[in-house]
């Protein structure tokens, strides 16, 4: 039903595992050229992504690169140094994907955050050519193959590519018994009318061939036979269609077209053509012995039509034989397939069926760059033809710059560079800022064409409904901008099977420049390697390259202390977060008017504690720069502090949870800090993972997951600009659900962005907040193993439906007189059952889809039920999925 998609379409750093051939590959892929090596050049306007270079840890010799947008200060602008060279003509990729040892974490310049160059453009650097792309391996489809498979539209969550619908629904079939038995009581039938009817059994046979036939044909009489040669004739004829009737009957009765498919075509070829041939070899043998009246007519009406002397001639003869034989070799031939068979041989392969085989190429195939020949840009059409067929292009490279020339075509002063660019490196113009065109390993099926990635295939179960069974299941940006709620044990398969693909997915859409992508879990969790993203916070281990900003890069205190407030104590219900939000601007913003960022996490401590060096020196420096305004924000909140129901002890200890040696040097604020701020995932195409040290600092590591999502869901609502797609994965949500951010996960949809949340267990979120979770998010999983508690959730969260019920109740029949008991026990051999009526009661009633006994016990391993819905409203109804099928 489905195919892999892109799987072996892909580049360099590709896994090697083929899927099947859709279609088949050609004989022998091309090679790759060898990358040529380019002069030294200067970036010409236009071929850096976007405009934006992302810098790495200068090599040895090479004048240090800026910092980066996402790894800046508070205030500080992101306009990258003037003359800086893009990712496409770096000479090697950063070191975080190199391979090269992190440095030491704060304090000291890093690959993201190295000082800026003195005044004057860097020194010239040749430029590297762009990395070639492995050719994908044997089995692959070709990318122009590829390209032009169909995609049709289908309902939310089906894995569109070379989607074919399934058969209609068959009614109950017969048993093999019943077919059998059915068949040959026809054919004893049909025999025994036909041998009456040669033998002159029955009466008035002749009746209606007299009847439109000349008197003087006949003897007198209803039984008479013919008198003259031409009633001879004419009886032939009559006698060939009366078989040719009862042939056609005795198959319709007898169900032999069933038998046939049954037992002869479901085992494929060689056998079908065998038989076929062995029946066409009887059937031939019967033509000729005259057993079958078929020659004898064909040469009276052939007489009749050309006159009898068209016999004279030997050739004619054996022209007219040639064709009887032909005319009864060929239903044979149809039925055994043997075209296709011999086809198939002489190629060295099966066959293609028309449901795999992709369009053929025209001059508006995708693989041609129609929309770029559209717009007048046959050269730069042409080369990516090239590229595409000689295999120097890869899935990513096509989405990239599908949706480069898509966002061109909104400023059209950009469509020049963009051309330029691609005439001058082909498929590997408007590059991914990392310079990579590719993941380095891929563990499920994506099409990158489409966005989706498929995480399985409905299973064959009547809670499925027909249409969807055996169909794959996928996931994309339409789906995931609902947001997506899985709930499984421990060994559910929600990581590997769910999570990863859907960071790989992401991944994968951040290099064409589509989305933004965050995944959060503990130390060691499946999100894929370190040289898949573009930005790994390994918070609490000394090694990590990058930091963590607590304020998500903003520069306003009231919202710095809102986020703040919410990741601290969001999961304390008998504190009211809006006041902890004031504490904190009370404190957050004095400290930022006297020393121009936000205090780090042991002078917040501090802060909080009300340590009166701490204040009394904040208090100086205020007055000392004459901040009046905040001098009496934090006398206010001098004055508030010990009060009852003051939340600044609270926030004190969930603070101090980040003040512990293992974090020291983390979350640092000052002007030398430059930390990864959260805000960039909104403006650049990231992919960052966030490691939490969850086995030795399993509250913290909770405090900053309930940070980052409250993070998330303020700043991706702030933006203005929601052309990227920015999604949050968190392996982990335990007790990072607070009542804002089920708010926030509301308002997620209307601005291009979403959240997968993975959970144990729904209690796993406090009690309160389990209707508006399940309410907020469109696309809900139930993996295998849940409680009934949780299976009770969810079945009232995904309704009921109206369903048909059929009640049968069978009353044996029995018969008083011996011809009925005959015919009683005849249709009882046939049928193998007793004769009975049926009273049948049909009711509509209403009933869970599924029920929570159902999903607790019902649901096999390795299956999830998932219920998907679209931010356009579409969706569809819960379905149970083989995981990875």
């Amino acid at each position: 039903m489905d195919e892999e998609g892109t799987r072996g379409v892909r580049g360099t750093s590709a896994d090697r595992v083929p899927g099947p051939a859709v279609p088949p590959p050609p004989a022998g892929p091309p090679r790759a050229e060898p990358p040529r090596a380019e002069p030294p050049r200067a970036e010409p306007p236009g071929e850096s992504w976007a405009g934006q270079s992302w810098g790495g840890r200068p090599s040895d010799g090479q004048q240090p690169r800026p910092a980066e947008p996402w790894a800046q200060t508070p205030g500080q602008a992101s306009v990258p140094h003037a003359g800086q060279p893009s990712a496409a003509d770096s000479a090697q990729p950063p070191a975080a994907h190199a391979g090269q040892p992190s440095a030491p974490h704060p304090g000291q310049p890093s690959a993201w955050t190295s000082p800026p160059p003195p005044p004057g453009p860097p020194p010239a650097r040749p430029a590297a050519p762009p990395p070639a792309v492995e050719q994908p391996p044997a089995g692959a489809p070709a990318l122009d193959a590829w390209l032009r498979t169909p995609r049709p539209p289908q309902a939310p969550g089906v894995w569109r590519y070379g989607f074919t619908p399934r058969p209609p629904e068959q009614g109950e079939e017969v048993s093999d018994r019943s077919l059998l038995v059915g068949a040959l009581i026809a054919l004893l039938s049909a025999l025994l009318l036909w041998s009456l009817w040669r033998n002159g059994y029955l009466p008035y046979r002749l009746v209606p061939l007299k009847l439109f036939t000349p008197g003087e044909w006949w003897n007198p009489g209803t039984g008479g036979g013919p008198r003259t040669i031409e009633g001879s004739d004419a009886l032939t004829v009559y006698e060939a269609l009366l078989f040719g009737l009862l042939t056609y009957g005795c198959g319709r009765i007898g169900n032999f077209s069933e038998l046939f498919r049954r037992h002869v075509v479901s085992r494929g070829q060689p056998f079908l053509a065998v038989a076929a041939a062995v029946a066409a070899g009887l059937t031939q043998l019967l033509v000729w012995k005259e057993t079958l009246p078929v020659v004898r007519p064909v040469l009276v009406l052939v007489a009749a039509v050309a006159g009898g002397e068209i016999y004279q001639s030997q050739t004619v003869v054996n022209v007219i034989y040639a064709l009887i034989a032909a005319a009864v070799l060929y239903p044979f031939a149809r039925l055994g397939r043997w075209r296709a068979l011999i086809a198939a041989r002489r190629s060295g392969s099966t066959p293609a069926t028309a449901d795999n085989t992709p369009d053929p190429a025209t001059a508006t195939s995708a693989d041609r760059w129609p929309e770029l020949r559209a717009a007048g840009w046959t050269d730069a059409a042409e080369t990516l033809t090239a590229e595409v067929r000689t295999g120097r292009m890869n899935d990513v490279d096509v989405a990239r710059l599908r949706h480069a020339w898509a966002q061109a075509t909104r400023s059209p002063d950009r469509l020049a560079p963009l051309a330029e660019a691609v005439l001058r490196t082909g498929g590997a113009a408007a590059l991914h800022p990392s310079g990579h065109r590719d993941l380095p390993r891929r563990t499920a099926r994506h099409d990158v064409l489409t966005g989706q990635v498929r995480i399985g295939r409905c299973a064959e179960d009547p809670h499925n409904p027909y249409a969807r069974r055996s169909t794959g299941i996928a996931l994309d940006p339409t789906l995931l901008g609902t947001s997506l709620l899985a709930v499984g044990p421990p060994g559910a398969g929600k990581s590997a099977r769910l999570v990863r693909p859907v960071v790989e997915a992401l991944g994968l859409r951040a290099l064409a420049g589509q989305a933004a992508v965050l995944a959060v879990g503990g130390t060691g969790a499946p999100l894929g390697p370190d040289d898949a993203f573009d930005v790994v916070v390994r918070v609490g281990n000394p090694a990590s390259a990058h930091d963590l900003d607590l304020y998500g890069g903003t520069t306003d205190p009231d919202e710095a202390a809102a986020v703040l407030a919410e990741g601290l104590v969001g999961d304390v219900g008998s504190l009211d977060s809006r006041r902890a939000a004031t504490v904190l601007a009370q404190l957050l913003g004095p400290y930022r008017a006297a020393h121009g960022h936000f205090p780090s996490v042991p002078e917040l401590r501090e802060l909080l504690d009300g340590s009166p060096q701490a204040l009394a020196g904040l208090r100086a420096t205020l007055e000392a720069a004459g901040q009046h305004a905040m001098l009496r924000e934090l006398e206010a909140r001098t004055r508030q502090a010990g009060g009852p129901g003051d939340p600044a002890p609270a926030l004190a200890d969930r603070v101090a949870l980040l003040d512990r040696p293992a974090f020291a040097g983390f979350f640092a604020t000052g002007p030398e800090a430059r930390p990864f701020a959260l805000r960039s995932l909104g403006q650049y195409p990231l992919r960052v993972r966030v490691d939490l040290p969850e086995r030795g600092h399993a509250e913290a590591s909770r405090l900053l997951t309930r940070l980052l999502l409250a993070q998330f869901t303020a700043i991706t609502a702030a933006r203005t600009d929601t052309t990227l797609f920015a999604c949050l994965v968190l392996d982990d949500a335990t007790h990072a659900v607070t009542a804002e951010t089920v708010r926030g996960i509301r308002r997620l949809r209307s601005v291009n962005a979403g959240a997968v949340l993975a959970l144990r267990t729904v209690d796993d979120v406090p009690e309160a907040l389990h209707t508006p979770l399940l309410g907020a998010v469109g696309c809900t999983a139930a993996f295998s193993g849940i409680t009934t508690w949780d299976g009770k959730r969810f079945a009232e969260a995904w309704g009921k439906e109206w369903v048909e019920t059929r009640e049968v109740a069978q009353h044996t029949v029995f018969a008083d007189q011996p011809f009925t008991r005959a015919l009683h026990a005849l249709r009882k051999l046939v049928t193998g059952k007793a004769v009975t009526t049926d009273a049948v009661t049909v009711r509509q009633v209403e009933r869970e889809r599924w029920s929570a006994s159902e999903l607790a016990y019902a649901v096999p391993a390795g299956h999830a039920v998932i219920r998907l819905a679209t931010v356009e409203g579409e969706h569809a109804p819960p379905l149970l999925v083989e995981l990875s099928g």
